[in-house]
């Protein structure tokens, strides 16, 4: 049975900050809020969690994972950029919008689409998400949680316990969050492509 912490969502509680990156840490599959939605979280290194979040949503092998960084200097690590790209992701961020990036070799093959090479990349602008990626010093593996046969994400944390709660190692209630998933923007071609319309404006983008 999964874990439950309700985390406040401006002031989060450094205890409980801790003890859910322990959670992660140790291999831990989390639900956590969002500046868009609530998503699934698991450590970089986690393969098995990975797999747990394929099977909660019913991914094909062609999804794109997300990495989920604390700031741009941590993006250069894990995707390719160029200036223009950059001053775009800088005028972005933080924010709810998912970028398709070229990825690095620091990026796991497992974790590419393995056509493209491509990593998502984000930076949410919600002080739960930003006290775990302080806490735990690296991005988290991440997926919009939008449950199969669903168009729109879950948002009450205490549903979404009693509907994972064998599936995931913690739930964390950081209240409403939205209902709507990030706006993805495919970075790799000449021009931004918005691939999908989340939260976040697009006006410029397209």
């Amino acid at each position: 049975m999964s874990q439950f912490f309700k985390i406040h969502p401006v002031n989060p509680q450094l205890r409980l900050v801790r003890h859910a990156v322990e959670i992660i840490r140790n291999d831990g599959l989390v639900v956590y809020p969002t500046d868009s939605s609530y998503a699934l979280g698991c450590h970089v290194g986690d393969k098995r969690g990975m797999e747990r979040i394929r099977r909660i949503r019913a991914l094909d092998k062609q999804h794109n994972f997300t990495l989920v960084c604390r700031d741009l200097s941590e993006i250069a690590t894990y995707a390719r950029t160029d200036n223009m790209t950059y001053r775009l992701l800088k005028s972005l961020t933080p924010g709810p919008y998912t970028f398709i990036l070229r990825a690095t070799h620091e990026v796991p093959r497992r974790l590419q689409n393995p056509k493209r090479k491509t990593i998502g990349i984000r930076i949410p602008q919600h002080p739960v998400v930003q006290a775990l990626l302080d806490e735990l010093n690296e991005p988290l593996m991440s997926s919009t949680l939008i449950l199969p046969g669903k168009d729109m994400p879950e948002t009450d944390a205490s549903e979404i316990r009693e509907r994972l709660e064998h599936e995931v190692d913690l739930v964390i209630d950081g209240e409403y969050c939205g209902l709507e998933p990030t706006t993805v923007v495919d970075l790799t071609g000449p021009v931004p492509e918005i691939t999908r319309r989340g939260c976040g404006p697009v006006e410029g983008l397209a």
